[in-house]
């Protein structure tokens, strides 16, 4: 059985578009198909803003890996590219979010499907909706568009 993800891949360290194109590279081989990118946009750093900007793109990936599965993978790949976890929203060579697996709610110890922060973060709606735009959000019950439509986050989302 195949699953539809939409990952968020986002870096603020080092040489930020390398790492996502080697994130990407990694996410096809790892986890399987990628079958949307979003452009790349540049944006402020959200939560914790004493950082450099960061770059981010969201992914439409096709896999037979569960959620667990892929969290594990793109930990994986995180850590293989040089993600040091220090603080929570803190600056990182790269982070890869689960935002979507099909239509999937989740919540483990370990992870929450739907991303639970996706609908305040323009960073994470402006590249969604460029590949998702109808997609249902399974809890919130309103689509890509809509949810940024009604994002009070002001960040300023910036095409790379």
């Amino acid at each position: 059985m195949t699953h539809t993800l939409y990952l968020l891949l986002g870096a603020n360290l080092g040489e930020r578009k390398v790492t996502l194109e080697k994130a990407l590279e990694a996410v096809r081989i790892d986890v399987g198909p990628v079958l949307k990118q979003s452009a790349i946009y540049e944006t402020a750093a959200w939560g914790n803003t004493d950082q450099p900007s960061f770059l981010n793109q969201v992914l439409k990936v096709l896999t037979v890996l569960g959620p667990e599965e892929v969290l594990e993978k793109t930990q994986a790949i995180e850590n293989r590219l040089g993600r040091v976890r220090r603080d929570r929203w803190g600056s990182r060579v790269i982070d890869i979010d689960l935002l979507y697996a099909d239509d999937l709610v989740l919540e483990t110890e370990r992870l929450t499907v739907p991303h639970p922060f996706l609908h305040w973060r323009r960073f994470t709606l402006v590249p969604l909706a460029e590949v998702a735009p109808d997609f249902v959000h399974p809890v919130l019950r309103k689509t890509t568009r809509e949810l940024l439509a009604d994002c009070d986050d002001t960040s300023e989302v910036v095409r790379y």
